[in-house]
C-alpha cells in the first residue's frame, strides 16, 4: 500500500467572465492556476493564504464538488475526477467536507439527528435502530449532549454548529477530510475549542485532513506540512517547522511577519506589503507576487518560476529564494 493517500496533479479552475459591453469577449478567471501536492496518510497538510488565492476551490476539487478545468485527483489510487455519479457517490463515503459556514451548511429543517446521521441512510451503512445509536455516539465525540439531537440549526451556537458539521463528516468513518476554514466564523474563545477537538479526532479515528485557512498561526498550530498559495499558484510547500522557522519565499516571509508572538518581551519585523493583490483575470506576467515582492528583479517581471526543492523536502517558487535566504 502506497503511503500516498491523495494527490493533485496540475489542478487549474477557470471561470469564463462576461464583458460589461456589448460584443466583448468572455475572459477568464484564473482560480486556480496548476497546483500539485501529495498528501501522506494520517498526515494533516494546512493550505493557507489571503482571501481569494483558490484555497477553498483546491478544497471543492480534491473532494469533486467542483470539477477541474484541467489536471486531475487521484485518491488512493483512483483517479476521482474521472469518475462517473455512481461511483462517485460511493466513494464520498471515505472523503469528507467540513464547510466554512457552520449555519449555511446545515438544513434548518431537519433535527440535529437527522442531519448526522443521513450520511448513514445515504450510504446504507446500518439499519434504522443502528442510526440512532452511531449518531448520540458521534454527538457524544464531538462534545455535544443527547439533548442535543431533538434541536434545529438556529437552536445552537456558533460553535455548537460547527460540531455538528464536524460530526456528520465524520460518522462515515471517511479516511480524509477536507476542513475549509473551519474557525474562521467563531468566537476566538470557540476557536481553539474545535481545533483541539479536529486534534483528538485525527489521532482517535487515524485522519488524513486537508486544513484550509487564512490564518497562519491556526495552520502553524494544526498541520503537519504548510502549502501557501498566492493568486491561484502555489508559492511553497514543506514542514510547517520549517516554513515558520524559515521561511524561503517573500510572501511566506510576510505571512509568518503577521502571527502574533506571545511573549510580550519578543520583537518580529513586521513586513507591510505594498499594493493590492493583481486581478485574477489579468494576472501578471512572470511571478505573480512580483508586482508586490520587495526583492523583485528584472527575471521575476518576465519568467514564472517553478517550484524546486531547495532544502530537503522544502519546496518554493522563487528566483531569488538562496540570494535573499540562504540555502
Amino acid at each position: 500500500m502506497s503511503d500516498v493517500l491523495l494527490s493533485a496533479e496540475g489542478l487549474v479552475k477557470h471561470y469564463a467572465v462576461r464583458r460589461q459591453f456589448l460584443g466583448g469577449a468572455a475572459r477568464q478567471l484564473r482560480a486556480v492556476d496548476g497546483v500539485s501536492f501529495t498528501l501522506a496518510r494520517r498526515e494533516v497538510l494546512g493550505v493557507v493564504g489571503e482571501s481569494g488565492c483558490g484555497k477553498s476551490t483546491i478544497g471543492r476539487m480534491l473532494v469533486n464538488l467542483i470539477e477541474p478545468t484541467a489536471g486531475r485527483v487521484v485518491f488512493d489510487g483512483i483517479d476521482v475526477t474521472a469518475l462517473d455519479k455512481a461511483a462517485l457517490r460511493k466513494l464520498r463515503r471515505r472523503m469528507q467536507f467540513v464547510f466554512q459556514d457552520p449555519y449555511s451548511s446545515l438544513n434548518p429543517r431537519l433535527t440535529i439527528e437527522r442531519i448526522v446521521g443521513e450520511p448513514l441512510q445515504i450510504h446504507d451503512l446500518c439499519d434504522a435502530a443502528e442510526v440512532m445509536e452511531r449518531t448520540a455516539a458521534m454527538l457524544l465525540k464531538v462534545g455535544l449532549g443527547g439533548d442535543h439531537m431533538r434541536r434545529y440549526p438556529h437552536e445552537l451556537s456558533g460553535g455548537q454548529r460547527q460540531r455538528v458539521g464536524i460530526a456528520r463528516a465524520l460518522i462515515s468513518t471517511p479516511e480524509l477530510v477536507v476542513a475549509d476554514e473551519p474557525v474562521s466564523a467563531l468566537d476566538v474563545s470557540i476557536q481553539a475549542q474545535v481545533l483541539n477537538l479536529l486534534a483528538e479526532l485525527r489521532q482517535e479515528m487515524q485522519l488524513s485532513m486537508i486544513m484550509i485557512s487564512h490564518n497562519m498561526a491556526v495552520i502553524q498550530h494544526s498541520c503537519d506540512r504548510i502549502a501557501v498559495m498566492y493568486l491561484g499558484q502555489l508559492v511553497e510547500i514543506a514542514s510547517a517547522d520549517e516554513i515558520v522557522m524559515a521561511p524561503a519565499h517573500p510572501y511566506t516571509a510576510a505571512l509568518v511577519s503577521a502571527v502574533p508572538v506571545p511573549d510580550p518581551t519578543a520583537r518580529r519585523q513586521r513586513i507591510i506589503l505594498q499594493g493590492d493583490v493583481p486581478s485574477p483575470i489579468d494576472p501578471p506576467a512572470g511571478c505573480r507576487f512580483h508586482t508586490r515582492c520587495p526583492h523583485a528583479g528584472i527575471q521575476c517581471a518576465v519568467e514564472t518560476p517553478g517550484l524546486r526543492e531547495v532544502r530537503s523536502n522544502h519546496w518554493v517558487s522563487c528566483h531569488r529564494s538562496e540570494e535573499i535566504y540562504g540555502s
